[in-house]
């Protein structure tokens, strides 16, 4: 259908491709992947003819069509409703009731037998192409990307860039060209939407060749994976989960092959210096010498996964409860989000808050957060520290600052050294953490304020869709922080593949209420699946039900209570004094023990490794009566609440 043949392309004296070569069949479902700044999205435009290769061709069969959703569709606008935009995607069937329109005002006055049969004409083409039928296939495409019934008489203008997006998205599924092309679909799609789409492209009759940073969107709808490296195209004939391991397999081999090859090498340069000079070797040494001259060498493996390997640490832990909200409403003027629902967010949950756009997650996160005016009680625990991520946080980023002044703005102990390590971890290496904030891409900016926020020695995070513009590996570096992380955090994210490695309790807002499951994504889509075989209106596990309200408690009671409350808070700084000198003696003690002429004196080194000893089990124990102290603390603000 479409075959790309020794495609070369330069941008500058940089090559993005080299002699690459694909062939697309009719039906295949391929994902296009690779680290940022490849050039996925350029091969797109060169296929789609926007760009014109350096060298070599893109061929493609006299039948085939291309569909192209691109992100400059974003500043697409029209007066038109968006379902009348939609259904610009059957021109030829509308150009067909158009002109039996005109047949039917003709044949007002004119009864001739050739108008007659120019209308049946016209009428059997126009249910050929299933005329009939358009405004519903328009409607369902539609509403299944997100749109509500109400929203398909609105004019595409009064929506945002995001939403036109999907009206476009809508037009080009229903146009059903030979090949579609879709550059990173699932932007600005909810959860749901997604998975819409994915069982769309799954049935979807032509080809498709998709660029996206979404791995489980990825892996159920493609069935060809094609990875953009090395300035050429490599094809592994699977999903996305399928080339990574299929990938891994081949790196192993490759890393064997180039071990031998070069220890085959050493062997042969060895051999020609010992003998280069001997008259009766020289045969033997010319021969050689050739051969490495035309030897096919095999390059090293350069293993592009990152790793995190830092701790996330605060100088405090929170009390039990994080956050409690009681009998809370919000709404904005007659849109009601939440009413008089409960919930609890307790120290060391992992929470991921899902569900369709519209629903009210970042208000529920910014509830949370305490800066967003409510109806009912919202109570913050003992020693909780937040740190809050959101988009418009990049924005916030100070443009002329170098990467490393920004991180060192953030408000942590750490030194330039570990600051260097920890944008090492987010893939800012070597003289990279001197580029200015401003010259940034989106995805680059996205990961410092990301850094930021995991540096802030916050025990609370709340991270508003923290995978936007971040690719594959930036993603599996955030997990990999957010795994390593012991506070507490609550994210809003649409991306399974990263809450599937993050969260251990999922939180989703039904009939104007907090709903939890009490688990892993993994098993809540099985538990979901369940409920809509069984029963499609059953209603998720509830957490444990609350105590019933206590009677008021008598003034002696809360004179008592607050008495007891106060003294355990000197008793807790009484702790914490004692922890930093024991700390800082600790820290002069490992000084001593790692100074080499303490040891020629046996018996005073003896008695620092006993003091060291006594130091650090007197401190154990008095870290193990401040959590103590931390725990009662909250139990008794919970209970003078």
């Amino acid at each position: 259908m479409l075959s790309i043949s020794n495609l070369s392309y330069f941008i500058g004296g940089r090559a993005l491709y080299e002699n690459a070569n694909l062939h697309i069949k009719p039906k295949d479902k391929i994902g296009l992947v690779g680290q940022n700044g490849t050039g996925k999205s350029t091969l797109l435009r060169i296929i789609n003819g926007d760009y014109q290769a350096t060298t070599g061709e893109v061929q493609k069969a006299k039948d085939c069509t291309i569909g192209f959703l691109n992100q400059d569709l974003l500043s697409y606008q029209s007066d038109e409703s968006i379902l009348n935009v939609a259904l610009e995607a059957f021109k030829e069937t509308l150009a067909l009731q158009d002109e039996i329109d005109e047949v039917l005002r003709k044949m007002e006055t004119d009864h001739s037998e050739e108008i007659i049969n120019r209308l049946a004409f016209l009428q059997d083409r126009f249910e050929a192409n299933e005329g009939y039928t358009i405004k519903a296939k328009a409607e369902e495409v539609l509403e299944g990307i997100g749109f509500k019934t109400e929203d398909l008489q609105k004019p595409l203008r009064t929506f945002s860039g995001g939403w036109r997006m999907r009206v476009m998205l809508a037009k080009l599924l229903l146009e059903k060209p030979s090949l579609l092309m879709l550059d990173e679909p699932t932007n600005h799609l909810d959860l749901p939407s997604i998975q819409w789409v994915e069982n769309y492209l799954k049935n979807y009759e032509g080809a498709v060749m998709v660029v996206s940073h979404d791995q489980t969107f990825l892996d159920n709808c493609i069935s060809s994976t094609v990875e953009v490296a090395n300035q050429t195209l490599t094809l592994y004939p699977g999903n996305y989960s399928f080339y990574k391991e299929e990938k891994k397999l081949r790196m192993e081999l490759q890393q064997n092959a180039y071990e031998n090859q070069q220890q085959m090498i050493k062997q042969t340069e060895r051999f020609i210096e010992r003998f280069r000079a001997k008259a009766t070797k020289s045969n033997q040494v010319q021969s050689r010498i050739k051969a490495l001259d035309r030897l096919d060498r095999v390059n090293e493996v350069v293993n592009d996964e990152a790793f995190v390997n830092f701790k996330f640490k605060f100088s405090q832990k929170s009390g039990r409860d994080v956050v409690v909200l009681d009998h809370v409403s919000k709404a904005y003027g007659d849109l009601t989000i939440l009413k008089n629902t409960s919930a609890r967010i307790e120290r060391g949950d992992k929470i991921a808050l899902i569900g369709a756009n519209g629903k009210g997650k970042s208000t529920l996160l910014r509830i949370i957060d305490g800066s967003e005016k409510i109806e009912g009680e919202r109570t913050e625990g003992y020693n909780v520290i937040k740190s809050f991520f959101a988009q418009h946080q990049l924005e916030a980023l100070t443009l002329d600052n170098e990467i490393l002044q920004e991180m060192a703005q953030a408000g942590s102990s750490k030194t330039d050294t570990e600051l260097r390590g920890v944008l090492g971890c987010f893939l800012f290496s070597n003289e990279e953490v001197y580029k200015k904030i401003k010259v940034l891409s989106g995805g680059e900016k996205s990961r410092v304020a990301l850094a930021k926020t995991l540096i802030s020695e916050a025990n609370f995070l709340l991270l508003d869709e923290p995978t936007n513009h971040l690719d594959f590996q930036s993603v599996n570096i955030l997990i990999q922080a957010l795994q390593q992380y012991e506070g507490t955090f609550v994210t809003v994210s649409h991306d399974r593949h990263f809450i599937k490695g993050v969260a251990n309790k999922i939180w989703y807002i039904e009939d104007q209420e907090i709903k939890e499951y009490p688990g892993t994504y993994d098993e809540y889509e099985f538990w979901r699946s369940q409920q809509q075989v069984s029963s499609p209106k059953a209603e998720a596990p509830k957490p444990a039900p609350k105590e019933k309200p206590q009677p008021k408690k008598s003034d002696v009671e809360l004179q008592q209570a607050r008495k007891e409350l106060k003294k355990l808070e000197r008793d807790l700084q009484d702790s914490e004094e004692k922890m930093e000198k024991l700390e800082s003696k600790q820290i002069k003690l490992e000084a001593e023990l790692a100074n080499p002429e303490l040891y020629a004196d046996e018996q005073k080194s003896q008695e620092v490794q006993q003091e060291y000893q006594a130091v650090k089990s007197e401190l154990e124990k008095v870290t193990q009566t401040w959590e103590k102290l931390v725990d009662e603390i909250s139990a008794v603000q919970e209970a003078l609440a």
